[in-house]
């Protein structure tokens, strides 16, 4: 299981860098459960899709990351987060559900393969990746604890834990880290809870052990290292919403026609590549998730 330390993995059980990075070795090793719920973008039918791409190498993954709360310089969550306990691990699921309580990592996992949990998505910050992540979707999660009618929104939160996490101790943002989704986008299947990256657990500079992949919205939705998920009536407040309204709002969908107030959105820069690309809406997946949209002013609703 992900959550275990890496030298208690079978070795078995870890995918072979090697393989993810050939992409036909890669597609032909999934084949056999091309129909599983957990098998986003890896089809090789699948046009525009993220299995079209070269993958991002594991070094560059781990090592040019945002998160905050280890320090606002790309390469700060490497150097700091690597004695980051994260078991044991529980998520506290409350708001507008049948079933709350706290939930153990291990048991949220229990239900899952390694192959069940591979994805293979696309995705943007400031710059852009090809990932293989390893996850669950959170649809599964949701009709696991059993919303009421009541919940519209699911909100998520971050640790606060500055004695871990050093970036807490600056007023950079207002701690802890929070993102939120309306219902439909969390239930849409290519919403996934990531656990880990490239067949192996997921490092503490990347969200671990738990954080939020929405491929089709810019990388600050991503919520790493999450301890709670409330379902809530009314949309949530986000952190980068609140801290700059002007600038980021509660959908970030990508959307290369709105610029961001200080720079264009318009291309981007994919990792490993000196050119930049033009961006694609909503990140090359709006066939799948556009119609979620329908009728929406997607410039004022950014």
């Amino acid at each position: 299981m992900l959550i275990k330390s890496q030298q208690d993995i079978p070795a078995s059980e870890i995918t072979d860098e090697k393989l993810y990075l050939n992409r036909r070795e890669f597609i032909r090793g999934v084949s056999s459960i091309a129909t599983a719920p957990a098998l986003v973008g890896c089809s090789p039918e699948s046009e525009g899709s993220a299995s079209d791409e070269e993958l991002t190498p594991y070094k560059d993954i781990t090592g040019y990351c945002n998160f905050y709360e280890f320090g606002t310089g790309k390469e700060d969550p490497t150097r700091y987060a690597q004695d980051f306990v994260t078991k044991p691990w529980k998520v506290t699921i409350d708001g507008h559900v049948n079933k709350p309580g706290d939930y153990d990592l291990d048991d949220l996992l229990k239900p899952y393969t390694m192959e069940e949990r591979i994805y293979r998505m696309r995705c943007v910050e400031a710059w852009s990746m090809v990932i293989p992540w390893l996850g669950f979707p959170l649809k599964d999660l949701i009709a696991r604890v059993e919303p009421t009618s009541k919940a519209n929104y699911v909100a998520f939160t971050t640790l606060f834990d500055p004695e871990q996490m050093p970036g807490q101790n600056r007023d950079v943002l207002d701690w802890p880290y929070r993102e939120g989704l309306r219902m439909d986008e969390a239930n849409h299947p290519l919403t996934i809870l990531a656990t880990g990256l490239y067949g192996k657990e997921l490092p503490p500079q990347n969200g671990a052990p738990l954080r939020l992949v929405v491929p089709w919205k810019y990388g600050f939705k991503g919520i790493k290292s999450i301890v709670r998920i409330s379902f809530v009536e009314h949309q949530p407040k986000t952190s980068w919403n609140m801290m700059a309204p002007h600038e980021y709002g509660f959908y970030a969908n990508v959307n290369p026609e709105v610029d961001h107030p200080r720079w264009s959105q318009a291309r981007e820069r994919r990792i490993g590549e000196f050119r930049k690309r033009p961006t694609l809406p909503f990140n090359g997946y709006a066939d799948e998730v556009s119609d979620l949209y329908s009728g929406m002013d997607l410039r004022k609703y950014y």
